[in-house]
């Protein structure tokens, strides 16, 4: 499996409820996001499956990916993309919210033989995801916008006792939009 590990673009500092979970990307996040999601186009990297954090700065992130990379409609023209579990639309999971069980998830999708599927969440949790698949992160950490890819592999030996070995792909920087390829 193709895996694209992703943190939501810049946000706002408050939400108009006062609410963490409220906090919408800002006009550059979109922005930047937009220019990620193009550039993973761009590089043949796009997701068959998009699977989000509920929280509003994330789930924006993940609809907009969706949107540039023309999710449904790859998923309704490409049979390994529906052979894959894609459905075309983003998934809301609670295990991508702050505090969630990110490896378990992966872990599931792996074993479920899912191609390509991106998740899109929050810090710290997806810089503990990314050193427990790959054993290190970026060296600036996982940016706004950032996306890491990991190839996983359900075979032994196994990563934490999930049942799969990771390798690292590609570290791609959200502000430069340059690709770090392993």
């Amino acid at each position: 499996m193709k895996l694209y590990v992703m943190r939501h673009g810049p946000a706002e500092d408050d939400s108009p409820t006062g609410r963490d979970a409220d906090r919408a990307l800002t006009p550059t996040g979109r922005d930047r996001v937009r220019h990620v999601a193009r550039a993973l186009l761009e590089g043949g990297e796009a997701p068959f499956i998009v699977l989000s954090s509920p929280l509003v700065r994330a789930l924006q992130t993940a609809e907009i990916v969706a949107s540039i990379t023309g999710l449904d409609r790859r998923v309704a023209d490409e049979k390994k993309a529906r052979a894959s579990g894609g459905t075309g639309a983003v998934e809301v999971r609670r295990e991508m919210a702050p505090g969630g069980d990110t490896l378990g998830l992966v872990g599931e999708l792996a074993r479920a033989g899912r191609k390509r599927v991106m998740v899109v969440g929050h810090e710290p949790d997806l810089s503990l995801l990314v050193s427990r698949l790959i054993g290190r992160l970026p060296s600036e950490g996982m940016l706004k916008a950032m996306v890491v890819g990991v190839k996983l592999t359900p075979t032994a030996p196994e990563v934490q006792g999930s049942g799969f070995t990771s390798k690292s792909r590609f570290v791609l920087d959200p502000k430069t939009l340059a690709w770090q390829r392993d």
